[in-house]
């Protein structure tokens, strides 16, 4: 068969995992700020995705015509037009889940209001805060030879009109000002407020002065944000970071490749703003809905905390499950046992208290480690700083190439230059995408290795948000193994050879396609097979034949894929045995985990790598072997509680629909992020219970209780 039957296209792919966000939108048990806050995800996903993905098949369609989907031979126009195809319905949907959400918040008295709605006296006080507040800020405009056409900034707001003339129609537009706050609230009770764009669209009479408004819309412009950033067309000369500087510059400046417009407009005005914009009919969409859905997150800061309670979800902590006897002493805990984090049920703590130890301990000689996305306000290279100020050797690979947080990147990477620490910039056309963090200490005249692999980014804030874990070992081997990859790194050296880490481009795609061929094997050897992934992604079409060749062999593979997925499953005699689901929930699931084989001969790996074609072969990604046999069996149960899900849980079927298990007909039980949230407040409240009791109050019945319930949760 070929390969076209069981391989669908990535852009389509995307969209209907973006669908998949959307939906959230619309389950009715939900809070409905967390509603809101989904469609607001759907559609900055969205932007995204025509930035980024629309901007480089429309780079195809005009730089080369050979360009063709590997995996369903479509060319770049014929993807183009299927996703412009599908556009229209995920508007509609976005539009239908919109207002069913805005009408609940209006029964809590949190109500987005239409200008027209108003009565007199509103509208009265509107218009004073108008001339008074806001039109001193607006620079109003008309498009004619004398004054041309303005460039649209990417993403930016502007009120565009038609305007009343006696040769014919004329053009203005009106950018949005940057510095007003956007929610305008009305008098009276609750939460009642208009929009700012809103507002000055009901008023852009007053703001063009002589000329009568025949017609006036919201509109805004998407630009392709693909820029291309491989060193090798810069002169040796020239700095890296200055050069992602000039990039970030010309992101602005791109080509359109979408126009929204908040409400219908005539043939008039949309040919007009196209003709400008150079755009197709297929790529004007109209939202009626706000442009901008962002302001989900202002609405939070303002409503009154009871109200709160009722429209989002209480506040997620992560649990301490480690004691805070070894947090304080992480060095000399870590150098004695593996120890795995899950973010974010547990906490980030324990790797901020490794790396703030290490700053200080006179025993740490170095401390070598890769940034990807970090905080803006990260402590984590705060204490980085604080290391190299106290004469440690600090190294730091930071990849600015982090697409949208370029500029975070460079203002860090420009302060940890300035404390001492050695910035390395990655490799040429390979963006550094590992998470690995190396210590090196001098113990009893002897050099001893900690290492932390994750498969998150070393990041605060997004640890409290994405499903990610992260280890600690002292593994003396895997320390080599880092050693060793830092010292590739600082040379370019892109074929090191490692004994237990897999480190793509090199040897990481050729490993993973190793061990599914050794379970083929094994099931054609009459054996039981058995693969288990989990990750973002799958795109790689060698190991998408690879796991279609493993299927038909007999080999059981399960995977959880949140995102795009290329591969169809249950396809009769070639995917047959294959089975896919999606878990989309309040967490956004960013684990990598690979799982080959059954029993004691398991081999289990945690990763920073999807398995797409730009981790497997474009990225210096890394990943690390799980062998302590207790912590192979807590990530092998997490597995198995992940694929269970009934309740956050998509499943693939073999036409390409994804369906919720909910609506198959499943009873619905506890979501896998609901059980790992548990999982981590049993582990918490075990240790201290077990604390407690070990301070001398094990006679206390109430503490041994503790203990048990503790216990019983975990071992559920």
């Amino acid at each position: 068969m070929s390969s076209e039957k069981y391989m669908q296209n990535r852009e389509l792919s995307w969209l209907k995992f973006n669908e998949r966000v959307l939906l959230e939108a619309s389950r009715t048990e939900m809070p409905l700020l967390e509603r809101l806050k989904f469609i607001s995800i759907f559609s900055s996903n969205l932007d995204e995705f025509f930035m980024i993905r629309v901007g480089s098949l429309s780079d195809y369609t005009l730089l080369d015509e050979k360009y063709i989907d590997n995996k369903t031979g479509m060319s770049a126009q014929e993807q183009l037009d299927e996703i412009f195809k599908v556009m229209p319905s995920l508007y509609d949907l976005r539009r239908q889940v919109f207002l069913s959400v805005a009408e609940g918040l209006a029964h809590h008295g949190v109500e987005l209001l239409k200008m027209q709605d108003l009565g007199n006296e509103e509208l009265k006080k509107l218009k004073n805060h108008f001339i008074y507040n806001i039109m001193p800020l607006l620079s109003p405009q008309i498009i004619d030879p004398k004054h041309p056409f303005p460039h649209l900034a990417n993403k930016q707001m502007y009120i565009a009109v038609t305007l009343e003339k006696k040769k014919g129609p004329l053009f203005g537009l009106i950018a949005m000002p940057q510095e007003i706050e956007r929610l305008v609230f009305l008098d009276g009770k609750g939460w009642r407020f208009v929009l700012l764009e809103d507002l000055i669209l009901f008023f852009a009479d007053l703001a063009f002065g002589i000329y009568g408004v025949l017609e006036k819309n919201i509109i805004t412009v998407t630009r392709n944000a693909d820029i291309g950033t491989e060193e090798e067309i810069l002169d040796e000369d020239i700095d890296f970071r200055e050069h992602m500087k000039s990039l970030l510059k010309k992101r602005q400046r791109l080509s359109p490749v979408r126009l929204e417009l908040a409400y219908q407009a005539s043939g008039e005005l949309e040919d007009f703003l196209r003709g400008k914009l150079f755009l197709g009919a297929a790529q004007v969409f109209y939202a009626n809905v706000p442009l901008d859905m962002s302001f989900s997150t202002s609405l939070e800061r303002i409503i009154d905390r009871e109200t709160i309670k009722r429209l989002m979800w209480a506040s997620h902590i992560p649990a301490e499950t480690l004691s805070a006897a070894h947090r304080a002493n992480m060095l000399k805990f870590a150098s004695g046992m593996d120890y795995l984090s899950s973010y974010p049920f547990e906490s980030m703590s324990p790797m901020q208290a490794l790396i703030n130890q290490a700053a200080q301990d006179p025993s740490v000689l170095s401390i070598k480690i890769t940034l990807y996305r970090i905080d803006i306000q990260s402590k984590l290279a705060d204490s980085l700083i604080f290391a190299a100020e106290n004469g440690k050797e600090v190294i730091v690979l930071m990849e600015l190439r982090a697409r949208f947080d370029e500029s975070n990147n460079i203002e860090w990477a420009q302060r940890l230059e300035e404390a001492g620490c050695r910035v390395i910039y990655g490799l040429v056309g390979f963006k550094v995408h590992s998470k690995i963090c190396l210590i090196t200490r001098r113990v009893f005249g002897k050099f001893q290795y900690i290492t932390q692999i994750g498969t998150g980014n070393y990041n605060e804030k997004t640890a409290k948000l994405y499903t990610d874990l992260s280890l600690m070992t002292a593994n003396q081997e895997i320390g080599s193994d880092a050693a060793e990859f830092f010292s590739n790194m600082l040379l370019g050296n892109l074929e090191g050879d490692y004994k237990h880490l897999w480190v793509a481009p090199n040897s990481y795609k050729s490993n993973v396609l190793l061990l599914i061929e050794q379970e083929r094997q094994k099931a054609l050897n009459g054996g039981c097979g058995r693969i288990i992934i989990k990750c973002n992604s799958l795109t790689d079409k060698e190991i998408i034949e690879k796991l279609s060749e493993a299927s038909c062999a007999g080999v059981e593979i399960s995977m959880n894929i949140r995102g795009i997925c290329c591969l169809v499953p249950q396809i009769p005699g070639v995917t047959e045995n294959i089975r896919i689901m999606s878990i989309v929930g309040k967490f956004l699931e960013h684990t990598r985990i690979f799982c080959f084989g059954t029993g004691p001969e398991t081999k289990l790996y945690i990763s920073s790598a999807d398995l797409m074609t730009r981790n497997t072969q474009r990225r210096v990604e890394i990943a690390c072997p799980i062998l302590d046999i207790n912590l192979k069996n807590r990530i092998m149960k997490m597995l198995d509680v992940m694929l269970q899900d009934n309740t956050n849980g998509w499943e693939l079927f073999s036409d390409g629909r994804y369906v919720l298990r909910q609506q198959a007909g499943e009873e619905p039980a506890a979501s896998s992020q609901e059980f790992f949230t548990q999982e981590a407040r049993s582990r918490a409240l075990e240790m201290e219970a077990e604390k407690t009791v070990l301070k001398g109050k094990s006679g206390n019945s109430r503490i041994s209780r503790a203990v048990r319930s503790a216990k019983r949760l975990f071992r559920k």
